[in-house]
């Protein structure tokens, strides 16, 4: 068996997101998902298996570094490495439970410029998913062992059922003006007029992208 790096997709029918929105004490609202972020006992579009203790040890890994206070951060996209990359951060893991085979959870968006980013994009219309990242090993039937969940990530749905999610943030900074719409998102956190600036050149940004 090898250790590797393991990043599984779920796309939002199969993970049954929804999309919710929350307001704080200081009535500050925020979008949300809430959803199935890891599966047990079914090969997934990677040919892999993951067994219900793997998933289960998993799961109670992430919700004790939860109820010990640590903030488990997610980015919007899959960066090619395990650690969090924190100019890329767009969500804070705040639930994960286990429900049968499935490992369910919540998360919120926060006011970081790939956070806004990603608000944008739902409230654009684009459909998101979330993937798991993390290491284990993988034996040559594709059954995994010794999984260690690093974090949930988001990311955009494939067009295709056994593509990989375009990756959002290369694509960003990829396109015309992708810097600017960057900026505008960090303007966002400050000035909220410049959400409907955000929101129109997402929009621009899923014509390109296809995600429609």
């Amino acid at each position: 068996w090898m250790s590797r790096q393991l990043f599984e997709y779920i796309n939002p029918r199969d993970a049954k997101v929804r999309i919710f929105e929350s307001e704080d004490k200081d009535g500050k609202k925020s979008l949300g998902m809430e959803g199935i972020f890891v599966q047990a006992e079914q090969r997934n579009q990677n040919g892999r298996v993951y067994p219900l203790e793997e998933i289960k040890k998993a799961v109670d890994e992430i919700d004790q570094r939860i109820r010990k206070g640590e903030t488990v951060m997610g980015e919007l996209d899959h960066p090619p490495e395990l650690q969090i990359n924190l100019d890329r951060v767009s969500h804070i893991i705040e639930d994960m439970w286990m429900d049968g085979n499935n490992g369910i959870g919540k998360l919120k968006l926060i006011e970081t410029p790939m956070g806004n980013i990603a608000s944008a994009l739902m409230k654009a219309g684009a459909a998101l998913g979330v993937s798991s990242r993390g290491s284990g090993n993988v034996s040559d039937s594709g059954i995994v062992d010794g999984f260690e969940c690093v974090t949930v990530d988001i990311v955009a749905q494939p067009s295709a059922p056994d593509a990989y999610p375009k990756p959002v943030y290369e694509s960003l900074f990829n396109m015309r003006g992708g810097a600017v719409l960057h900026r505008t998102a960090a303007a966002v956190t400050h000035d909220k007029s410049a959400e409907k600036y955000l929101v129109e050149g997402i929009e621009s940004f899923i014509r390109e992208l296809n995600l429609k």
